[in-house]
């Protein structure tokens, strides 16, 4: 992410908004610390990343996807926080409920805001789409359809 794209858009050259997100892949190969996702059904590896309000990726942390978001957010959001000083708030959806609100607001004295779903229909979500966006472009890419890769830290390097 640089500087100039954020001017181009008519923001500040540096972030103060973060969205948070998770996204469970399956691995093509054993791996380290690959675990499956329960509630998706999913083998592998979790991405965990934070984008600004333009989708631009913040930070980037890969671990093995039977680890809950809640928890393992608190980890992300401490390395976005401490990455870019500019970053006053977050949002997250309803899964980082509990111990990274409560980890986000004492420790990094900053905000983790909830999006809740709308009842009864289907609606996006505002702020919200814009992980969904950033996600769905790495789906794009043959590399990043799946992870290919064995250490987490080579997964992270490739997004």
């Amino acid at each position: 992410m640089t500087a100039y794209h954020r001017l181009k858009e008519g923001r500040t050259a540096l972030p103060s908004y973060g969205i948070i997100d998770a996204q469970s892949v399956k691995t093509q190969y054993a791996s380290e610390e690959r675990g499956i996702d329960g509630g998706k059904k999913v083998k592998g590896h979790k991405r965990h990343i934070v984008v600004d309000i333009l989708g631009n990726l913040l930070y980037v942390r890969v671990h093995a996807a039977n680890l809950s978001d809640t928890k393992s957010a608190c980890d992300v959001l401490e390395g976005a926080a401490c990455k870019f000083s500019s970053l006053e708030a977050f949002s997250g959806d309803a899964g980082y409920r509990g111990t990274a609100v409560e980890f986000t607001s004492t420790k990094l004295g900053m905000t983790l805001h909830i999006s809740e779903k709308i009842e009864g229909k289907w609606a996006v979500l505002p702020k919200r789409w814009v992980v969904e966006r950033t996600f769905s472009w790495l789906g794009h890419f043959r590399r990043l359809s799946k992870d290919f890769e064995i250490l987490p830290a080579t997964a992270e390097n490739m997004i």
